[in-house]
């Protein structure tokens, strides 16, 4: 989390633990963190880890990512212009900071023997030309329109089978823990 953001996490953390009458003595001892440290963390004077985080999100009853929702009080739109000479290959964020949603273009080939997994789920979609995909040992051909959905945990690797190809990748970030409902 960047400063901002962990500021605004303080000052959700508050609000969620005065609306249930909790105390912060309450809180530690269901979180197991010090009353001076949750105290620094809604104070805005220390930045919870992702453990931290989501130990003070179960002590509330709630998810570290409800918590990070709350936090983010800033309604934000942003536009990402297209760059008029982008080299091939290249990988250009289509969300910039620090959110909840990140997304990614490719362009032309990248990484191709590279194996990922990834904790969060993820899409893939084909904007131009075509790629090659490996997933759990299938292999899979996707064209231009195409997309595939990978779970979280799933082991894949792509490739770009045609020159000029566009991928367009939608993940929640790795530093949220998406729980099933």
């Amino acid at each position: 989390m960047d400063d901002k953001e962990s500021a605004r996490v303080g000052v959700a953390i508050r609000r969620r633990r005065r609306a249930l009458s909790l105390t912060l003595a309450a809180v530690s001892g269901r979180s197991g963190l010090s009353v001076p440290f949750l105290s620094q963390i809604e104070n805005e004077r220390a930045r919870p880890s992702r453990t931290s985080l989501e130990r003070v999100a179960d002590a509330l009853g709630t998810t570290a990512v409800e918590l990070l929702s709350a936090a983010d009080a800033e309604r934000t739109v942003e536009v990402v212009r297209a760059e008029a000479e982008q080299p091939v290959p290249s990988t250009r964020r289509l969300v910039h900071g620090h959110h909840q949603l990140h997304a990614l273009e490719f362009v032309g080939d990248h990484d191709a023997g590279r194996e990922f997994q990834h904790r969060n789920d993820e899409l893939m979609y084909v904007a131009e030309g075509a790629v090659e995909v490996e997933a759990e040992g299938r292999a899979y051909r996707l064209a231009r329109g195409d997309s595939m959905f990978l779970s979280g945990g799933v082991r894949h690797r792509w490739r770009a089978a045609v020159p000029d190809t566009r991928v367009l990748v939608v993940a929640v970030g790795e530093h949220i823990k998406a729980e099933p409902e």
